[in-house]
């Protein structure tokens, strides 16, 4: 087993990666919540049938009582109507301040089911089992907690670190294509903001069966990165910004499309395309650097550009949480493996996008 330690003092915690670990996650739920005796098990209507009863049974064998929460899925699940019927639910299963919430699933259920854990009750603990690709690399760590509002993504939230990440790799084979793709969006993003040894190696090894064949070391690399940055800046008002290289143009795609018609990981690959295009024409960019992203993400069937009228950009800009009144920071590279934060006026990204 792999693991990686994040270290934020009282709030510090383990991330464990092993293929067979979903058999053996009551044991080590167990080593970070003593006095639990319940567990709330959040999960979604594809997660459920999969994985539920063999998470369920290792559980109970820990010596834990469980309830099964199995809301819909999709990211229409992350809204404040869900969260309230949670929060009711949690209570009627007798949730007390000394147990805890288990996410089972991916981004959308650990948002939510880290949210929930965050609120109720002022707070219970909180585990991470993601399944998906992207929840594994990123969404998973960093304890990052929200739910979206009709204005946007992830608007109401806060930061509530897991108490434990457990991550069985041999949850991504039952991730379609278009799935697993999604998460490589996040992948490749992590080798262009500080890895360029990282990028190299995920154009070689391109294709599904070779990710796979070396799963392992990716899930610890980025989660690596992304440990180094978060125990520097937890609270994202620094470096920890370097995380979202593609996401700022991205949020607009996803609005573009209503959040139905681009998944996250195909929005911020595009959005990771044009922030290296924009860093070109700004001359903090090297020429040639966006072709060599176009080319992987291409490779990964990840779409490279999508359409985005002024007036969709102008709104995903002005919601962005990166923004400080009249001025957004936006994630740039100074050369592949290196991002910097650039803080521009808004104004003048919307026409540098034109």
């Amino acid at each position: 087993m792999k693991t990686l330690h994040i270290d934020l003092a009282q709030r510090s915690y383990d991330i464990h990666i092993a293929p067979g670990l979903l058999s053996r996650v009551g044991e080590e739920i167990r080593k970070v919540c003593p006095k639990a005796q319940r567990l709330a098990i959040v999960t979604d209507a594809n997660v459920e049938p999969l994985y539920s009863a063999q998470v369920e049974d290792s559980l109970e064998h820990a010596g834990f009582d469980t309830g099964l929460f199995a809301g819909p899925a999709g990211e229409g699940a992350k809204c404040a109507t869900h969260l309230a019927a949670l929060w009711e639910a949690m209570m009627h299963y007798g949730l007390t301040r000394t147990d805890a919430v288990v996410a089972l699933g991916g981004g959308v259920v650990g948002d939510l089911a880290g949210f929930a854990a965050a609120t109720i009750l002022r707070g219970v603990d909180f585990i991470q089992i993601p399944t998906t690709l992207l929840a594994q690399v990123d969404s998973s760590v960093g304890g990052k907690v929200a739910i979206d509002l009709a204005a946007g993504k992830n608007l109401a939230g806060c930061f509530w670190q897991p108490k434990v990440v457990l991550m069985d790799p041999e949850t991504l084979n039952t991730l379609d294509d278009k799935t697993f793709s999604d998460g490589m969006a996040e992948v490749v993003k992590y080798g262009c903001i500080a890895d360029r040894e990282f990028f190299d190696f995920l154009c070689v090894h391109p294709s599904r069966a070779e990710l796979m064949a070396n799963i392992e070391h990716i899930l610890y690399t980025c989660c690596n990165i992304k440990r180094s940055v978060v125990e520097k800046d937890e609270l994202d008002t620094g470096k920890r910004m370097i995380l979202n290289f593609g996401h700022t143009l991205g949020h607009a795609y996803e609005l573009a499309g209503n959040y139905e018609t681009w998944t996250h990981g195909q929005a911020v690959a595009a959005g990771m395309c044009a922030a290296a295009k924009l860093g070109v024409g700004l001359g903090v960019t090297p020429a040639g650097l966006p072709e060599r992203v176009e080319t992987l993400l291409k490779a990964l069937a990840l779409p490279t550009h999508i359409d985005c009228d002024a007036e969709t950009y102008a709104a995903a800009i002005g919601r962005d949480k990166k923004g400080t009144g009249g001025d957004i920071s936006v994630i740039l590279l100074e050369e592949m493996g290196r991002a910097v934060v650039k803080k521009m006026p808004k104004a003048e990204l919307l026409e540098e996008l034109r």
